[in-house]
């Protein structure tokens, strides 16, 4: 009965889970605002632009702005968008003539003392082939064209940064010697590829820790029904069986979890600095190396090859009792998460920290235990 209990509230909880997820369509990359109606020659639909930099010719971070409500409209492909040297405004806010014309350069410039379309057109006007205007805040702005403005027919492009992004910038165009971007708004299908297999991931590795914890209850209450009909001696050993290695979380339990989790997230915003997104990382892969030896080690041990090593243990000071194939599987998952901490900033390392979470939050939904639905729905509500 404990075995089909588990079970039952596995699918709650999964059920749940699954009508949570709301249908994956592409985000509003490209969209229209009722409040900066279009006129001619400001028309443009507001889209999120892709900024790529190059220091020196080597990739590096990429940026993300808007697009304005004027200008020429963007690449849609990374491709076909020209791969053009940065360089910082005189004067910054680029609201009068610079002494000397520009070569064709992208021209970064800071917001504020003249409108929008007046930098746009300065830049044109001084050869610049797209400006960038960096805000004042940390957050994206629309910009628009002013009622009273004529001079709205710009030819280039014009993207506006957030202060971060536009200060990180001007500090690279200031260290190395040549510094070019991308400019490009890429166009989203209805349905995104990417959205959709991180949905499916999602929702995979629910049904995985369900099936594990269904199945491992199941095992335990058909071995304690064994004992019950044999009247076997270790029925007291073997009383605890179902619920070893669960953690049950009741009402308090939840409220205190989701308090904790959003104090950490406030400190995580507060202290986002170098030394403790490292601090992070060293947790994340503890975590997933704990979490990538358990799954193995239950995987493995559903082969006839590997039933004797997952059944035979090893006495080992501080840890305890330890099977022999955690033992042998323990330098894996720790060489795995050392080389994705080690290459975690090149392009593929994704797949590694795809591993290593999916790994962790199977194993942390595999031992949690909701006993009753008001406990999930608290949670959830949280």
């Amino acid at each position: 009965m404990k075995g089909r209990e588990v079970a039952i509230r596995r699918a709650a909880w999964l059920l749940v889970a699954c009508l949570s997820l709301r249908p994956v369509f592409s985000g509003d990359i490209v969209h229209q605002d009722d409040v900066a109606p279009k006129r001619a020659g400001c028309e443009n639909n507001f889209v999120l632009v892709k900024v790529p930099t190059w220091l020196n010719g080597v990739e590096d971070i990429e940026y993300v702005g808007v697009g304005a409500r004027f200008g020429l409209t963007l690449e849609s492909k990374e491709k076909h968008a020209n791969n053009t040297k940065v360089v910082i405004a005189d004067p910054p806010d680029f609201c009068t003539r610079p002494k000397e014309k520009l070569k064709g350069e992208v021209v970064v410039v800071q917001r504020g003392n003249c409108s929008f379309t007046t930098k746009s057109n300065i830049a044109e006007d001084a050869n610049a082939t797209a400006i960038l205007i960096i805000n004042n805040g940390t957050e994206l702005f629309k910009m628009v064209c002013e009622v009273n403005q004529t001079d709205v027919k710009i030819g280039i492009p014009a993207v506006m940064l957030p202060q971060d992004a536009g200060a990180n910038l001007e500090k690279l165009i200031k260290t190395y010697t040549n510094v070019s971007v991308q400019l490009y708004s890429p166009q989203r299908p209805l349905v995104d590829v990417a959205e959709v297999f991180l949905w499916l991931m999602a929702v995979g590795t629910i049904l995985c820790a369900s099936y594990w914890s269904a199945r491992s209850a199941r095992e335990a209450a058909i071995e304690h029904e064994k004992l019950l009909k044999d009247a076997s001696d270790e029925l007291g050993e073997i009383e605890g069986i179902g619920s070893s290695g669960v953690v049950d979380i009741n009402t308090t339990s939840a409220v205190l979890f989701v308090v904790v989790a959003s104090c950490f997230l406030v400190m995580l915003y507060k202290l986002m600095s170098y030394w403790f997104i490292e601090v992070l990382v060293v947790l994340f892969c503890i975590g997933g190396v704990e979490g990538l030896q358990t799954c193995l080690v239950a995987f493995l041990s559903c082969f006839r090859w590997f039933e004797n090593s997952a059944q035979s243990f090893v006495k080992l000071p501080i840890f305890g009792a330890v099977s022999h194939l955690t033992l042998a599987l323990s330098p894996f998952c720790i060489a795995f998460a050392v080389l994705w901490a080690v290459f975690r900033r090149v392009s593929y390392a994704w797949i590694g920290q795809d591993i290593l979470g999916i790994a962790l939050i199977i194993t942390v939904l595999q031992i949690i235990r909701l006993p009753n639905l008001k406990v999930m729905i608290t949670g959830g509500y949280c």
